[in-house]
């Protein structure tokens, strides 16, 4: 046997040895329940209210899905010039309202002057909300409105900016005036910002999991180290792709079940794929067309 060949095997054996010590030493452990996520059956949560039957982030889109039928809502926030934190997914005004320039340019009584249905086309591609008083929301009155909804929160603004820094601190006092500790999840694709919250939170609140947190499930799924991954969410929501990988198998939705960690998708508006993605494990259905999630995901 050749000297090459011995090197191979010997670091063969200690990558073996290696694996074997972290498999004995580390031992996965699964994250609590929150009550948030206690359910019997897969949900739906209308993404921003139901974009496609409704002005996303307003009321109308909220009544609607919840008349619909929804588990809950998916939303974005951001924080105004006054420090209020509004239900809006873009840092501008103008792909939605009549208004232009940065939400942190204004101040919240100036933000309920805009049209929030001033660019929203329905289903028969009509203006049918402009002028019609679609006014931006706070939190605060979409917490007021729907105390029996889970509420999933997506905080937009990034941690580098003044609204970013301030928006954990002031998310968890509002989260406790309402004392909504059980009906909303809280993530974003900013992962600091998520720690940052649950600096206050300390865990009582569910958390999702931000990009870094998502990179490193997947790929300790697809090593030989999937002992080593200790989650620190307790939802996963997904796209069906990231840079080109799939994220929608039955294998990776199971590794995380096993963490006892529900994986939602989104935006998913085919009523095909909505089913393929219940029968792979998924127990969440994130979607513009909560019209169609409710008749595709019907219980037999």
């Amino acid at each position: 046997m050749g000297k090459k060949s011995n090197v191979a095997i010997a670091i063969a054996a200690a990558a073996g040895a290696a694996w074997a010590s972290t498999k004995a030493l580390s031992k996965p452990t699964g994250r609590p329940s929150k009550e948030a996520l206690k359910y019997d059956h897969p949900i739906i949560l209308a993404h921003r209210g139901g974009a496609a039957l409704a002005p996303e982030g307003s009321m109308a889109a909220f009544e609607n899905a919840a008349k619909l039928g929804v588990h809950g809502f998916e939303i974005d926030l951001r924080l105004t010039k006054d420090e209020e934190i509004i239900v809006f997914h873009d840092e501008t005004l103008e792909r939605v309202t009549d208004f232009t320039g940065k939400v942190s340019d204004y101040t919240l009584s100036e933000l309920k002057a805009a049209d929030l249905g001033y660019y929203f086309k329905d289903l028969s591609d009509a203006y049918s909300f402009r002028g019609t008083g679609e006014q931006v929301l706070t939190l605060g009155e979409l917490l007021d409105a729907y105390p029996q909804m889970l509420i999933n929160m997506d905080i937009k603004d990034n941690p580098e900016t003044y609204e970013g820094s301030l928006m954990p601190s002031k998310l968890w006092r509002l989260i406790e005036e309402k004392q909504a500790f059980d009906r909303v999840v809280v993530t974003s694709f900013f992962d600091e910002q998520i720690d940052r919250f649950n600096l206050y939170a300390q865990n009582t609140v569910a958390l999702g999991a931000g990009e870094k947190e998502v990179k490193k499930a997947y790929t300790a799924y697809t090593s030989q180290f999937r002992h080593l991954y200790h989650p620190r969410s307790d939802v996963f929501q997904l796209p069906l792709k990231a840079r080109m990988v799939s994220l929608d198998s039955p294998g990776f939705i199971k590794f995380l079940s096993t963490l006892n960690i529900p994986v939602h998708y989104w935006s998913i508006n085919d009523p095909v794929v909505m089913k393929k993605l219940i029968q792979n494990g998924a127990k969440g259905i994130i979607t513009d067309r909560p019209d169609l999630a409710i008749d595709a995901l019907k219980l037999d």
